[in-house]
């Protein structure tokens, strides 16, 4: 609800403007719903405010949830993420919801899929914008779109040479795949060893 709701509001304010009311709240809520599932567009994304456009990156970058078609880092990931951050404030040792735990584990995929997305998606977007001379933001719109395999564009990537169309391609296969899928093909079955290595405490943040 707060994925579809909060993002609607932002963009209704902020945008559309010269659309009617009924209109413009129709265009709110199906670009809120849309960058995280099917890729339509109803209006011309290209004509949004910058900040319209980062809200819309983040939202590719979150996707839908498990199960579904959709891309993206997943919903879960997401909330898991939220919920370790707010443990962490309260000092809580153990990080959940509704009056249940969430493993250990989990939470170390989800912080791992998470930066799999964001390095993926903003090294490619700079590799973008380095190569072809384009806006960091575009650049980076487009790296969002293929890495959560979206189908969202500004009308950059139609005029882009073979190197970027490569570069988006190949984080449209990684997005789809999933990173952490791929990690665990390469590296599954070593270092499972029981030894551990000596502890070492550093001060983070």
């Amino acid at each position: 609800v707060c994925l579809i709701v909060f993002p609607a509001v932002f963009f209704f304010a902020c945008d559309l403007k010269n659309l009617p009311a009924g209109e413009r709240l129709l265009a709110a809520m199906f670009q809120s719903v849309t960058t995280r599932t099917a890729g339509f567009n109803t209006i011309d994304i290209s004509e949004m405010s910058e900040a319209s456009k980062a809200v819309m990156i983040l939202l590719m970058l979150i996707g839908g949830s498990p199960g579904s078609t959709a891309g993206g880092m997943k919903t879960t990931t997401f909330t898991v993420l939220i919920l370790n951050a707010i443990a962490t404030f309260r000092s809580q040792e153990n990080a959940g919801a509704f009056g249940r735990r969430l493993e250990y584990h989990v939470i170390k995929n989800a912080a791992t899929i998470a930066m799999l997305y964001f390095t993926l998606f903003f090294c490619g977007g700079v590799a973008i914008s380095v190569y072809e001379g384009l806006p960091l933001l575009d650049c980076l719109y487009e790296a969002a779109s293929a890495v959560g395999t979206v189908g969202l564009t500004l009308g950059v990537t139609p005029g882009l040479h073979v190197f970027s169309q490569v570069v988006l391609i190949i984080l449209m296969y990684l997005g789809r795949v999933g990173g952490l899928t791929l990690i665990y093909a390469v590296l599954s079955g070593r270092n499972k060893g029981n030894a551990k290595l000596p502890l070492e405490k550093i001060t983070v943040g």
